[in-house]
């Protein structure tokens, strides 16, 4: 992955104002919301609304449409009308493979992600991160609390099982993946704590409901400037233990692998595209 997806913000795609806004906001993505942020009576100027809007310049942020399902009245024309002028199309509520297939042949040129909010989603979730078409995967836990009948807790015990199924499936089919909404979004301590799980755990960043969460979000999943240059230190030992002939280093105490050194290109290129982005 070259791209950051720090931080995916939804952007209701019927609010003319927040699109325009939304191009200068510190955002690594921008999810334009054609389903649950449109009442019914909007949905079809919404997707007008969005077609204009996705003319203008959003810079490097990746811009990805989330269409309404494709058993409703408009997820066939959402997907028709994005099939070109969107870096993705987000399919909602996929429980299964075919359920990708169906938007793959009507989007036959546009990366597909997958919204994994639904229980059989979870189950299913290495079939659906093996799909040919699919560059993302976006945890949707609103939704999936609903299905559990799960109650809130602050360190998502009840979400652990379909977070680990995701990212055990992403990661085995190198798909992006990033955690769901955090929906106190005044609540900066609350944010903080649950950006950090969610990168302990392994995802590549959070979606976000509300612009003043960008900033906790692109800092808790950009590599520390203490991590960026413990990386260095690492690469520069290991080279030089490397060329001495021998297969590890130690750093700081601790033995440096060839495993340790790939995490530590991959943390020093997440680096470099993030100050790329930012530039």
């Amino acid at each position: 992955m070259t791209r950051p997806y720090r931080s995916v913000l939804y952007i209701p795609a019927a609010n003319p104002r927040a699109m325009e806004k939304a191009q200068t906001l510190a955002a690594d993505a921008i999810i334009f919301d054609l389903e649950d942020a449109v009442a019914p009576s909007g949905k079809l100027a919404a997707r007008e609304l969005l077609a204009k809007a996705l003319l203008a310049d959003y810079g490097g942020r990746a811009r990805i449409v989330r269409i309404n399902g494709l058993d409703t009245e408009w997820g066939e024309g959402d997907a028709r009308a994005f099939a070109a002028g969107a870096d993705a199309v987000l399919v909602p509520k996929v429980s299964c493979g075919a359920d990708l297939d169906r938007v793959a042949a009507l989007v036959p040129d546009t990366p597909l992600w997958a919204m994994m909010e639904t229980a059989a989603g979870m189950l299913n979730a290495a079939e659906i991160a093996a799909h040919p078409r699919l560059q993302g995967m976006v945890m949707g836990t609103n939704d999936l609390a609903k299905e559990l009948n799960s109650r809130f807790r602050a360190d998502r015990l009840p979400m652990m099982p379909g977070l680990g199924l995701c990212l055990l499936a992403a990661r085995a089919h190198g798909r992006v993946i990033v955690d769901g909404v955090f929906n106190a979004f005044k609540d900066e301590d609350g944010l903080r704590a649950e950006c950090e799980q969610g990168r302990d755990m392994g995802f590549d960043g959070k979606t976000l409901i509300h612009p003043a969460q960008l900033a906790i979000a692109n800092e808790v999943f950009a590599p520390s400037a203490s991590e960026v240059e413990l990386a260095r230190r690492q690469i520069e030992a290991f080279d030089e233990a490397s060329g001495q002939g021998r297969g590890v280093a130690v750093v700081d105490g601790k033995i440096v692998e060839n495993l340790h050194v790939e995490t530590a290109r991959a943390t020093l290129a997440k680096a470099a595209a993030i100050a790329e982005l930012a530039g």
